[in-house]
């Protein structure tokens, strides 16, 4: 395949769905390093990212006949698979932030380079671990409005659609949610 010829997703779903392995088999090599990124962002570890994308391409292979060519694109649909794998699992408290002698290394490192980056770098991690806990303490509608918004990038009429609620809720939810993420990381 030629890096400008066009990648029909929506045909390749639906060999998926009627069983096509070869079909999941070019969605992978088409999309899957750019796919484990996506999944690489939201976790942060590259094994679980792994892991991830395995799940999610179970996922896609499993649901690809629930795939409505007239709620989106293919190519949309499936990254959406993989980033809310990769939601669930943070969500679900199933990921730690964990610093590892290799990880130890690398700031050390990074901090010969660039004064006083250890200490800023352990001090992100610290923050991301609290960000994440304030995150868990919040009400699931809000908590997924604010993970819609600023990991997936969505707007608030796409959270809406997405979360099969009122636009003003949402945008209700968000601000409340920002407020009470404010408060907890003070």
């Amino acid at each position: 395949m030629s890096v400008t010829s066009e990648f029909d997703y929506e045909a390749a779903l639906a060999g998926c769905a009627r069983g096509d392995q070869h079909a999941l088999r070019r969605i992978y090599d088409r999309d899957g390093r750019r796919l484990l990124g996506v999944a690489l962002r939201i976790v942060r570890h590259r094994q679980i990212a792994e892991d991830v994308l395995h799940d999610a391409f179970l996922n896609i292979w499993t649901r690809a006949a629930s795939f409505d060519p007239a709620r989106g694109a293919g190519r949309g649909w499936i990254y959406s698979v993989v980033r809310n794998q990769a939601l669930s699992l943070v969500r679900g408290g199933e990921r730690e932030i964990a610093v590892d002698d290799e990880v130890l290394e690398d700031l050390a490192a990074d901090g010969a380079a660039h004064a006083g980056g250890v200490d800023e770098t352990i001090a992100l991690r610290q923050d991301i671990g609290r960000l994440h806990d304030c995150l868990v303490g919040l009400d699931p509608a809000k908590r997924r409005s604010i993970l819609y918004a600023y990991l997936d990038g969505c707007s608030h009429s796409e959270i809406a659609q997405r979360l099969s609620s009122p636009l003003g809720t949402v945008k209700a939810w968000i601000k409340r949610g920002l407020t009470a993420l404010r408060e907890c990381m003070g």
